[in-house]
């Protein structure tokens, strides 16, 4: 019967996924109807092609990469308020984007995507030495840490970019936005694709990595290399997505979050809903902000700090409460 339950769960899950993805697809300034494409060649079937359907495999991309990234951060740090937004990540990237732009003026994506990596990676293992010094492990504290580490990183960037009269380029990147994805300028996020299957791979390793140095080497496992490991991954995520449609926060945490109090924290088990979840919220969250000031858009980062902020106070004081 618990099988049952969980199979019903998670097809309940990509149910909704299939109906979002329909929905999105119809929703947007250009009136489009299923009748409309059945001429190929029509203007509006160009636009569906061209900028609906890669918008509705953007989001999916982002929302499922986002979404695992967090799990995997807070299984390897062992902390359930850890994720790209609250431990610098996120900063990093961008910091990565203003010296890619500055010192790599006519890179191409792929250049500008391994400087920001390299940024977001070493951001990341910063923030990893700092949570391994912070004394008190308190749940609660520990992001506070990373939201003022991100800060730091926030401010250089916007100082430098200040400096060199790129603000405004640079202040592009801080927005999370779906409106200018179309064909040809969303493909980057296919990377994150198989980085995706490779993380379902190391599901059980990075879970026996989250239950500490010591009981994962009695296991035999190397500990230090499969952090690092997930840490590439986590990076490599957040950058792709970054380059593509921006910032978007809170995203990693909350997801990864509300799965655990129903589904627990086995990475593998888990996974699989996570992923499902990031996908349909940040489709909610993109339908809402192409419908509440139609014909004009709210930014995906804006729709998703909003909500997501709202249930990561939320996620605070429960933690505060149960500690």
């Amino acid at each position: 019967m618990e099988k049952v339950g969980v199979v019903m769960k998670k097809r309940y899950l990509f149910i909704a996924l299939i109906v979002l993805s329909i929905l999105s697809l119809f929703v947007g300034v250009s009136s489009i109807s299923p009748k409309d494409l059945l001429d190929i060649h029509s203007d509006k079937t160009q636009i569906f092609l061209i900028s609906r359907v890669p918008r509705l495999i953007a989001i999916i991309l982002a929302g499922v990469g986002m979404s695992i990234a967090g799990l995997i951060m807070q299984s390897l740090s062992r902390n359930k308020f850890v994720s790209p937004t609250t431990a610098g990540t996120l900063d990093a990237t961008r910091l990565g984007i203003l010296v890619s732009m500055l010192l790599f003026a006519n890179a191409s994506m792929l250049e500008k995507m391994a400087v920001s990596f390299v940024f977001a990676l070493a951001g990341t293992l910063l923030f990893m030495q700092i949570l391994d010094r912070i004394k008190f492990k308190d749940a609660i504290f520990i992001p506070l840490v990373g939201l003022m580490f991100g800060n730091i990183l926030s401010s250089i960037t916007t100082f430098f970019a200040y400096k060199t009269n790129t603000i405004q380029n640079i202040s592009t990147w801080l927005q999370g936005d779906f409106s200018m994805i179309m064909k040809g300028r969303y493909e980057l996020l296919y990377i994150s694709v198989p980085v995706l299957i490779i993380a379902y791979l190391y599901a059980n390793r990075f879970t026996v990595a989250g239950m500490g140095e010591d009981f994962a080497k009695n296991l035999g496992l190397a500990y230090k290399r499969i952090v690092n490991f997930g840490l590439i991954l986590v990076a490599l995520i957040t950058t792709t997505v970054v380059l593509t449609v921006g910032m978007i926060p809170f995203l990693g945490l909350i997801i990864p979050n509300i799965v655990s109090i129903f589904k627990g924290d086995h990475l593998q088990k888990t996974l699989p809903h996570t992923a499902l979840l990031g996908a349909i919220f940040l489709l909610v969250c993109d339908i809402l902000g192409r419908l509440l000031i139609y014909p004009y858009e709210i930014s995906i980062s804006l729709m998703v700090g909003v909500i997501g902020s709202a249930v990561f106070l939320f996620l605070l004081f429960r933690g505060k409460a149960y500690a």
